[in-house]
């Protein structure tokens, strides 16, 4: 007759309880994967405060709109106000200034932009020198639709206006030839902390003087920046080309480039843009204040696609279906031959697991993710085969462990990899390991 604890220990011996035990702690073993994931977050938010200082001492995002005429001119007010002595009504006109802004009614511009990496300790981060290239031309400013005099334009005032940002990285003195003449930029101070763009102006224009001698201007900037250029189309028709050695663009905003010239190689890409007034809404002139054009901006972010942080946290995710995998792996050989493996023992192979993390990103901060995977990955099979060997008493069981394991993570390897397919790959790969155990499972008698 079984004694109570003997029942107790028969219990504990069956299939169910077993089952029940690694499920309850591969159910544990997510904490201390989760702390892997934690460490992965914070080296990665490291990462984007060293990019975030590299890229604020070399250059920030470029934003590019312009070259716009503004013209101040004259309106009036009519008041009325009360004549104290005569207690008579007396009405008069008070003179305000206000201004029009018109954009070209052509500009093309040509942008050479040749990036590098740089690196701060394991961190690095994509930065460019970009020299661009405007010309174009205006028409004679039209007031008529504001019914404005000619004499209440103060034409001998015309000012030409840039918005655009990072001013502390533009590397040469911004002059626009305009007609005949040649003007400088300048800066202008906003008080407006709400405005993220940056002004530059030039001095007072006489532009009646200069349509007359001709309404061409052209005008060269070069600038240091990180991450992305972006330009608003202002021209009635605007033809923008650029060209450089950055080998994975991601083309942004408003407006995409005209496929049939775009070229993307290793060696870098060269993209046309043609955009007509028709295609944005806005037009060529605006009177009084200058809206905010950003949302109408087009043009190239510059960033590494997929770091090695992000790798490795698209690694960390696929970390309990290893888990789970390999530990149904030794229950399915343990049911199939009675051999006992106790939960001591699922708890190291657990860790063993987890470290693969710890030394992937560790590996990966030093090398590139690929070496670093492999050495991860070959570290950690042999460390678990050669532990199945004292477990299992044979060799039959950790060779195929270690054949295992060395698939499922090239498996996953190909998954991080790939990006249109990543889902499809991943559930064909799943349906196949599903077909697999119930295929070796369907000779064991869960009775027991």
């Amino acid at each position: 007759m079984e004694t109570p604890e003997n029942q107790t220990q028969s219990i504990f011996q069956t299939t169910t309880a077993k089952m029940i035990l690694v499920g309850v702690l591969t159910l544990a073993l997510l904490i201390p994967l989760e702390f892997v994931k934690n460490l992965i977050s914070e080296r990665s938010q490291r990462q984007e405060e060293v990019t975030s200082e590299i890229n604020d001492k070399w250059g920030q995002s470029v934003y590019f709109c312009g070259p716009i005429l503004k013209i101040p001119y004259t309106y009036f007010e009519e008041s009325v106000s009360i004549n104290e002595k005569t207690k008579e009504s007396v009405k008069e006109k008070i003179a305000h200034t206000s201004y029009a802004y018109f954009f070209p009614d052509t500009l093309q511009s040509t942008a050479h932009v040749t990036t590098k990496v740089l690196n701060r300790n394991n961190y690095e981060s994509a930065v460019f020198s970009n020299a661009m290239k405007f010309n174009g031309t205006y028409i004679e400013p039209d007031f008529s639709s504001r019914e404005i005099a000619d004499e209440n334009i103060q034409w001998d005032k015309a000012t030409i206006l840039i918005q655009t940002t990072n001013l502390k990285s533009i590397k040469n003195e911004v002059k626009i030839r305009f007609g005949n003449s040649d003007f400088t930029f300048e800066p202008v101070y906003s008080s407006n902390s709400k405005d993220s763009t940056e002004s530059l102006e030039t001095g007072y224009i006489d532009l009646k003087k200069q349509l007359a001698s001709g309404a061409h201007f052209n005008f060269d900037i070069t600038y240091n920046g990180s991450k992305q250029i972006k330009m608003v189309p202002i021209g009635k028709t605007t033809q923008v080309q650029m060209q450089s050695n950055w080998a994975s663009p991601s083309f942004t905003g408003n407006f995409l480039p005209d496929d049939k010239t775009k070229k993307i190689t290793a060696n870098g890409f060269t993209a046309n843009w043609k955009i007509l007034h028709i295609n944005r809404a806005f037009t060529q002139q605006v009177f009084d204040t200058l809206p905010n054009l950003s949302q109408y901006a087009f043009g190239v972010d510059f960033v590494i696609p997929v770091d090695q942080y992000q790798q490795n946290e698209r690694a960390s995710k696929y970390g309990f279906l290893v888990i789970g995998l390999t530990f149904l792996i030794f229950f399915l050989i343990q049911s199939i031959s009675k051999i006992n493996i106790h939960i001591f023992q699922y708890s190291m192979i657990g860790l063993a697991l987890i470290m693969f993390y710890t030394l992937l990103i560790s590996i990966t901060e030093h090398s590139s993710f690929t070496m670093a995977y492999i050495i991860a990955a070959i570290a950690v099979v042999m460390m678990i085969a050669l532990y199945s060997i004292t477990i299992l008493k044979n060799r039959k069981f950790p060779a195929f462990i270690g054949a295992s394991l060395s698939v499922l993570y090239s498996f996953i390897y190909i998954i991080i990899q790939l990006e249109n397919y990543a889902l499809m790959v991943g559930s064909i790969g799943l349906f196949m390991i599903l077909g697999a155990v119930m295929y070796f499972s369907r000779t064991i008698d869960w009775s027991k």
